[in-house]
């Protein structure tokens, strides 16, 4: 059984609450991290194409013209697309966002923060992709961080993450037309004023495994839903761990 322990409303999940514990602090609220300071900011027009390694440098970006959107609205383009074993890192996402960033298949997002999260933060797309999200946070999101589209096979995995307000985490798509398996990791997570970490399609044979997860809040841990191909809107099913889709160890 994972550890618990209560404070203000709030959960420390798993190893975060012994080593909280231990250091006596157990009754502190914690905050999610702010971004690093930017070093300067670019504004982008078009979609900026990344294949292999592209290091910001702790720089801003922002959208502009046609990217200038920073809303709800289906289908906006991204600030970034990162092809197939690209790797970002060290960027400050600011607003306007648009859709943040698009991974094309495998990919690494590596000290990525978005100040202001637009559609989406990050888009996931490929079959047997394989996808790391290492440090970094998200802030503001009106609805989902992490919009995961992908085909059969592969995995998300998110460790050393801050989140602050939003809706979803991370949400296995519900209703794309291909639908498959989606199995997503979590680790060191650090997330305040949210609605829920994960939305999975128990139908579809989705997991999650958890564990070092520190919630500020009423925060859900998991929503369960059966996810379909026609476009519906997916029916919530259950919630919280089961042992079996959504697993706290």
């Amino acid at each position: 059984m994972p550890v618990l322990k209560r404070w203000r409303g709030g959960i420390i999940v798993g190893a975060a609450a012994a080593s909280l514990v231990a250091a006596g602090i157990a009754g502190a609220q914690l905050a999610a991290a702010d971004p690093p300071p930017a070093t300067g900011q670019t504004t982008l027009t078009e979609t900026m194409a990344v294949s292999g390694t592209f290091d910001g440098g702790n720089r801003r970006f922002i959208g502009g013209g046609d990217l200038g959107g920073g809303g709800q609205d289906e289908g906006q383009d991204p600030l970034f697309r990162l092809a197939s074993g690209a790797t970002l890192s060290n960027v400050i996402i600011g607003a306007p966002a648009a859709d943040g960033v698009h991974c094309q298949g495998t990919c690494t997002l590596r000290n990525v923060f978005w100040e202001d999260v637009g559609e989406d933060a990050a888009t996931f797309r490929g079959t047997g992709a394989t996808v790391v999200i290492e440090g970094g946070g998200a802030f503001n999101a009106d609805d989902k961080v992490f919009q995961d589209n992908r085909g059969a096979g592969g995995s998300v995995t998110i460790r050393d993450f801050e989140a602050e307000t939003f809706g979803k985490l991370y949400r296995s798509c519900g209703n794309c037309s291909t639908q498959a398996r989606r199995d997503v990791v979590m680790s060191g997570i650090t997330a305040t004023d949210g609605d829920v970490l994960v939305g999975i399609n128990v139908n579809f044979g989705d997991t999650a495994r958890l564990s070092d997860i520190t919630l500020n809040g009423d925060i859900g841990v998991c929503d369960l839903f059966e996810g379909n191909n026609t476009g519906d809107e997916p029916e919530k099913v259950g919630e919280g761990p089961d042992g079996t889709s959504c697993v706290l160890s």
